[in-house]
C-alpha cells in the first residue's frame, strides 16, 4: 500500500518539470557533447604526451579496465543527474499563458515550495483559541500562556479545543503574580484590572513580577525556549496588552530569546482600548509599551480597519472604550507591502515607532449574552466586536508568504 503512494508522490513531483522537458533535453544533449569533447581532449593528451604525472593516470582511472570505467562514470553521472532533477522539481513551474501557441509569448513563473511555518503565540486563552484556526496550515503553532495564569486552565483548553499542530506551553514551572501600577499610583494584580470599575478611566504605567526573593532567577521551561528558537514568526496577541502579552516579556530569559530570534515579530493590536489598562491609548502607545517591556519593536503591527456600527460604538463608549485605529498624526512614513509574487500589487502600510503598521479587516460583530448585575438569572443580548479567526489567520499567513 505504501509503495504505490510513494511512487505517486515521486511521479507528481517530477511532473512539475513537464513544461521544462524541451529545455532539459537540450541541456542534457549539450552536457553529453561537452563531456565527449573533454574526454577526447584527455585521450589526446594521454596519447601524445610522455612522462605524465601519476595523478593524471589516477584521475583518468587508467588502473581500471575500460568497461568498469564506463560503468562507474555512467553510474555516478546518473546519480548526480537524478539528484539535480529532484532539486529542480522542488520548484513549481507555472505557464502564465496556458492554451496559447507560440513559445515566444509564454512566461514561466517559478517559486520554491517552502515548508509550512512554525509559529509561536503569546496571548491569553481567547486569543490562542482564535489563532488555533491556523493549526492545519502551519507545521507547528506553540501557544506560550501568560506567566500569571493557572496552568490547569490551558491544559483543559487544549483538551477541549484540540486542534491539529497546536500545542500549549507554560513559560515557567510555577505561575508568578504580575502587579500593575496605574497612572494614579494604584497597584493591583493584573488579573483584577477588569473587575474593578473604579479604575476604568486609568491606564497602566508599569508592570513587575511579584517574587520573593526578587533577586532569584526565574527558570524558563525548555519547551518555551525551543519553540522561540525554532519559530519562523512570533505573534503577540490578540489579547489584553498588559494582562496577556506583556507579562511574559518581564521574564529575562524569555524576553532575550524573543529579541535574539530572527523570526518575524507580528503584533495584533487590540480592537478597543481596555478600561483600567489602556484607556486613551493609540496604536503608537501600544507599540511603545512593547518596546518598553520587551526591548524590541514588532516588525509588523496589524490594526483593524473595519468601520464600527454606530450602535456597537455607543455600547463601547458607555463602557469607557474607544476603537484603536490609525490616526494621521502618528504616521512617520508610508511603505508598500509587496504581493506574494514580488510585484507592487500589495497593500500600503505606515511606519510608526519603527514598526510597519498595516490596516486590514480583522474583526466581526457577534451577539454575546451577558447576565444582569442586578438579576443574574436575567440575560440580555449585546452586539460586540471580536477578532475573526478566519480573517486574522488569512492576514497573518499572507504576511508570512510575502517574506
Amino acid at each position: 500500500m505504501l509503495r504505490p503512494i510513494f511512487m505517486r508522490n515521486i511521479i507528481r513531483r517530477f511532473a512539475s518539470l513537464g513544461y521544462l522537458t524541451a529545455p532539459l533535453a537540450l541541456t542534457f544533449v549539450g552536457v553529453v557533447l561537452l563531456s565527449l569533447g573533454v574526454a577526447y581532449l584527455f585521450i589526446h593528451l594521454y596519447r601524445s604526451l610522455e612522462d605524465l604525472p601519476t595523478f593524471f593516470s589516477i584521475l583518468t582511472l587508467q588502473f581500471m579496465p575500460r568497461p568498469w570505467r564506463a560503468v562507474l562514470l555512467s553510474g555516478a553521472g546518473a546519480v548526480v543527474l537524478a539528484f539535480g532533477l529532484w532539486q529542480l522539481s522542488g520548484v513549481m513551474i507555472i505557464p502564465l499563458r496556458q492554451g496559447e501557441t507560440g513559445a515566444g509569448d509564454d512566461v514561466v513563473l517559478g517559486y520554491r515550495r517552502d515548508a509550512p511555518p512554525k509559529l509561536v503565540v503569546l496571548s491569553g486563552g481567547p486569543g490562542m483559541l482564535i489563532l488555533s484556526a491556523m493549526g492545519e496550515q502551519v507545521r507547528q503553532l506553540t501557544c506560550i500562556v501568560p506567566v500569571q495564569d493557572p496552568v490547569e486552565y490551558y491544559y483543559r483548553a487544549s483538551g477541549l479545543f484540540a486542534t491539529q499542530n497546536v500545542y500549549y506551553v507554560v513559560p515557567t514551572p510555577e505561575p508568578i503574580q504580575v502587579m500593575a501600577h496605574l497612572d494614579d499610583g494604584t497597584s493591583i494584580d493584573v488579573r483584577h484590572l477588569s473587575l474593578n470599575q473604579q479604575i476604568a478611566p486609568r491606564h497602566v504605567v508599569d508592570l513587575h513580577l511579584a517574587r520573593n526573593p526578587a533577586s532569584e532567577s526565574i527558570q524558563v521551561t525548555r519547551l518555551a525556549l525551543e519553540a522561540l528558537r525554532e519559530a519562523d514568526a512570533i505573534i503577540l496577541g490578540p489579547g489584553s496588552l498588559f494582562e496577556s502579552i506583556l507579562p511574559n516579556l518581564l521574564i529575562d530569559d524569555l524576553r532575550e530569546a524573543i529579541v535574539r530570534s530572527k523570526a518575524r515579530k507580528i503584533y495584533v493590536c487590540n480592537l478597543m482600548t481596555e478600561p483600567g489598562r489602556t484607556t486613551g491609548f493609540s496604536v503608537a502607545d501600544h507599540i511603545r509599551a512593547i518596546k518598553t517591556f520587551g526591548n524590541f519593536t514588532p516588525d509588523v503591527v496589524l490594526v483593524n480597519a473595519q468601520r464600527i456600527d454606530p450602535e456597537v460604538y455607543r455600547l463601547y463608549a458607555a463602557a469607557l472604550q474607544s476603537p484603536v485605529v490609525l490616526s494621521p498624526e502618528e504616521y512617520e512614513e508610508t511603505a508598500l507591502v509587496t504581493g506574494t509574487n514580488g510585484g507592487s500589487a500589495g497593500r500600503r502600510g505606515v511606519m510608526i515607532e519603527g514598526s510597519l503598521v498595516i490596516e486590514a479587516d480583522l474583526a466581526s460583530s457577534v451577539i454575546q449574552y451577558t447576565a444582569s448585575l442586578n438579576n443574574p438569572a436575567e440575560q440580555r443580548a449585546v452586539r460586540v466586536l471580536r477578532h475573526d479567526n478566519q480573517k486574522l489567520s488569512r492576514a497573518i499567513l499572507a504576511l508570512l508568504r510575502q517574506g
